[in-house]
């Protein structure tokens, strides 16, 4: 049995390129598959783990799902969504109890007439986007602002949510 093991630790795998009438074939068919393999990865039939487009790859009216950044600071809580596209007026902004909910849509109409062309499109996309905050925060005092397809809204902390420094004596 000992021997068999170091055999094995000393088998070293080497590609040996076959040859023959089929070889071109057989080259042609390794290649497909490889274009296969990267098309499809391997996970396409989870689609739990999927990843969404990015928003530049979507266009203003096919809007998906922001991407959020919560930032749980000492005395408040910064989130920050990435909006291209949207209109300040086109997002709703609600807090509940330690959840931020944003939500916002966006439109596009276009026309256009050429001689017998003739072209007349309406695009529109929603989203909505909902998420639970750290610890418990104070909403009533809330505020945000919307700059260059940035939404930053920062959340006040209750007293007792706040990080405190403990000395050790």
């Amino acid at each position: 049995m000992t021997k068999n093991v170091e055999k094995l630790k000393n088998d070293v795998p080497v590609n040996v390129k076959s040859s023959g009438p089929f070889q071109d074939l057989e080259d042609r068919m390794h290649d497909l598959e490889g274009r296969f393999e990267n098309f499809f990865s391997a996970d396409w039939m989870r689609p739990s783990t999927w990843e969404f487009p990015e928003w530049a790859s979507l266009g203003h009216a096919d809007l998906k799902v922001p991407k959020m950044d919560i930032v749980d600071r000492d005395v408040d809580i910064l989130v920050r969504l990435d909006l291209p596209g949207v209109k300040k007026e086109d997002i709703d902004v609600s807090l509940t109890d330690n959840t931020v909910t944003v939500k916002g849509s966006t439109g596009e109409e276009k026309e256009e007439e050429n001689g017998d062309y003739y072209l007349r499109e309406t695009m529109k996309g929603t989203f909505s986007r909902t998420m639970v905050l750290p610890s418990e925060v104070d909403g009533s005092k809330a505020e945000s602002t919307f700059k260059d397809g940035v939404l930053e809204i920062v959340v006040p902390k209750h007293e007792k949510a706040r990080r405190h420094t403990i000395k050790i004596s």
